[in-house]
């Protein structure tokens, strides 16, 4: 069995004042807060810092997980993540995110709102409620289990899904999890494993909704330094406006620096947009391209992709300022295990 999770004290919500900086000040702020200045050490105090990572299955270099932390920590032992998750249980994965397992008392506050916040969803449960009971009897019984080892219910209905398919046993355990119902207790093969909640989360201090948004909304806000309120920029109060180390390294698009590509363009001067979707004839740069972060500025854009058969690292196209790519592109393959580095053209 599986160590418990640890607990943490409550903490108070910082009452202190932001304060307006200039857009140099802020640029310095933003990216020593998210610790792309070279200050990350370990993936538990870079994934508490940054509040959470957000996870996706698109891995033409790495999945977006893994490559945020690279682009702090260098290369790391990807094998430490999946231990602070599963065997530490200091991690939790909820809603296709991983949290520290200190904001459990906050997230659990939305799962219990989640059924009248999520109007799709209740009505999607209202009619298959048989359906929810056979879902969590079955992990009762027999559970952690893949979602494909729970047969169909005979009330489900083979109504297609953009994202789950036909099979409705997908969509229960996703509406489930975010109910708080079942957790994530696991990855077999990549594949999520499902148990009865109770059996994986701790008790924790129960917090009303409004007060875990306003705790969340905190975190958020340390963990990004500014925002933006009527054209001026705000900083956090523990903000670090020092120079940002000359270091250069890629940006996944799922990363928070970008993420909010308006803020992002407002920071930097820099427009993105990632093109997966876009058809190719209409790209303007390229299908999966990272933009390039040089100490406090984002000079330019590469497009990388790992060839995992051939263990090649390929460089499909560079844009901007591309004087200074071999030093991410080598650690980039050391993270990888790429054995050569080979650039198009």
């Amino acid at each position: 069995m599986c160590a418990a999770f640890p607990t943490f004290p409550a903490r108070a919500l910082d009452s202190r004042i932001a304060r307006i900086v200039s857009l140099d000040q802020a640029r310095r702020i933003a990216v020593r807060a998210q610790l792309l200045d070279g200050s990350a050490r370990g993936v538990l105090d870079t994934v508490r810092s940054l509040g959470y990572l957000q996870m996706d299955p698109i891995a033409t270099v790495a999945t977006p997980q893994r490559l945020v932390l690279w682009s702090r920590l260098g290369p790391y032992d990807v094998a430490e993540l999946d231990r602070l998750l599963w065997t530490g249980r200091e991690l939790v994965e909820w809603s296709a995110f991983i949290w520290p397992a200190e904001t459990l008392p906050w997230l659990r506050a939305r799962m219990r709102a989640y059924p009248r916040t999520h109007r799709r969803a209740r009505e999607w449960l209202a009619p298959r409620m048989s359906f929810r009971r056979y879902v969590l009897r079955e992990l009762e019984r027999r559970g952690p289990l893949l979602s494909r080892e729970i047969d169909d219910h005979r009330d489900t209905r083979r109504e297609k899904h953009p994202w789950w398919g036909t099979r409705d046993v997908a969509l229960m355990l996703e509406i489930l999890n975010r109910r708080g119902e079942v957790a994530i207790v696991g990855r077999r093969s990549g594949q999520r494993l499902w148990d009865i909640a109770e059996r994986w989360y701790p008790e924790t201090e129960r917090i009303p909704l409004r007060d875990a948004e306003r705790e969340l909304d905190e975190q958020r806000f340390r963990a990004l330094g500014v925002r933006l309120v009527k054209g001026e920029w705000h900083a956090h109060p523990d903000a670090d406006d020092a120079p940002v180390p000359d270091r250069v390294t890629f940006l996944s698009p799922f990363d928070r620096l970008v993420h909010d590509r308006n803020r992002a363009e407002a920071l930097f001067d820099f427009r993105y947009r990632l093109e997966m979707y876009v058809p190719k004839a209409k790209r303007e740069y390229g299908y999966y391209v990272l933009p390039v972060l040089a100490a406090d500025r984002i000079v330019g854009r590469a497009e990388p992709r790992f060839d995992r058969k051939t263990r090649t690292l390929e460089l499909l196209g560079a844009w901007g300022d591309s004087s200074r790519l071999e030093e991410p592109l080598a650690s980039l393959a050391a993270f990888l295990g790429a054995e050569r580095i080979a650039r198009a053209g």
